[in-house]
C-alpha cells in the first residue's frame, strides 16, 4: 500500500507550490516512540488540520492557511467556522485530497537554534515556533528533511480512517496512488537551493545521515 507522511495542510500546500523545501521533525504528537524515525525515502503528502494554528505561520503565508482548507473535503462543503484559529485546528474532514508526493534528497539532525533560524527562508512557519520544536524533548535532535516534491497529475481523494487520527507520522493509504508528475522546482532551482541549505546546516551543529541504509545519500 502507498505510504503517506502526515503534515499540516498549509505545509503540504507550501511544499506542493515550491514555497517550502525542508520539514522539521522530532516526533508525532502522542507517538509512543517519542522520537522521529525516517522510515521511507519516498511518500505521498497527507494534509492534516487538527493541530494547525494560524499564529505559527509567518505573516507572508497567512493567506495560504485559508487556501489550504481546500485540501479537505468537508461534509457540509465548507470547513467549520472556527477552522484555523489561533488555538489551533479544526476537526479532520471525512476525506482529504492528496496532490503531491516527495522524495528525501537529504537528511540531517541539528541541535543549534541558529541553524533553525538560518533555514527560515525554506519553511513557512515562524522561526520562534521552529525553535520550540528544537527545544521539545531536548534529548533528541531535530531532524531536517530536504524534500523534492512532485505534483501528481490529478488530485486523489482518500477517506480519513479512524487510525489516521492517532499520533503517527506514517500512514498506509488503501487506494492506488501514482508516483507520477512534475517536480515543483526545476533541476537548476532545486540544486541551487539544496546547495544553500547544505551550507546552512553544515555551518551549525549538524550530523548528516544516510537514509536508513537505503542507498540514498545526503547531498555531497
Amino acid at each position: 500500500m502507498p505510504i503517506a507522511f502526515k503534515e499540516w495542510a498549509v505545509t503540504v500546500r507550501a511544499l506542493a507550490e515550491g514555497e517550502q523545501l525542508v520539514t522539521l521533525r522530532k516526533c508525532a504528537v502522542r507517538d509512543e516512540r517519542k522520537r522521529f524515525e525516517l522510515e521511507h525515502d519516498r511518500f505521498f503528502l497527507y494534509p492534516t488540520f487538527e493541530h494547525e494554528r494560524n499564529d505559527v505561520v509567518r505573516a507572508s503565508h497567512q493567506p495560504e492557511l485559508r487556501r489550504a482548507l481546500e485540501e479537505g473535503v468537508w461534509p457540509d462543503a465548507e470547513p467549520p467556522a472556527h477552522a484555523l484559529t489561533r488555538n489551533g485546528g479544526s476537526p479532520q474532514p471525512d476525506r482529504v485530497r492528496i496532490r503531491a508526493w516527495a522524495e528525501v534528497a537529504a537528511s540531517w539532525t541539528i541541535n543549534d537554534p541558529r541553524t533553525v533560524d538560518a533555514l527560515s527562508p525554506y519553511y513557512v512557519w515562524t522561526p520562534d515556533y521552529c525553535e520550540k520544536r528544537l527545544q521539545w524533548t531536548r534529548r533528541h535532535p531535530l531532524h531536517v528533511l530536504l524534500l523534492r516534491t512532485h505534483r501528481i497529475p490529478r488530485p486523489v481523494t482518500v477517506k480519513v480512517r479512524d487510525e489516521f487520527h492517532r499520533g503517527k507520522t506514517w500512514l498506509e493509504i488503501t487506494r492506488d496512488l501514482p508516483f507520477e508528475g512534475t517536480p515543483v522546482l526545476s533541476d537548476d532551482e532545486f540544486d541551487r537551493a539544496s546547495e544553500e541549505i547544505e551550507a546552512i546546516v553544515h555551518g551549525g551543529s549538524v550530523r548528516t545521515h544516510d537514509l536508513f541504509e537505503s542507498g540514498v545519500p545526503a547531498l555531497a
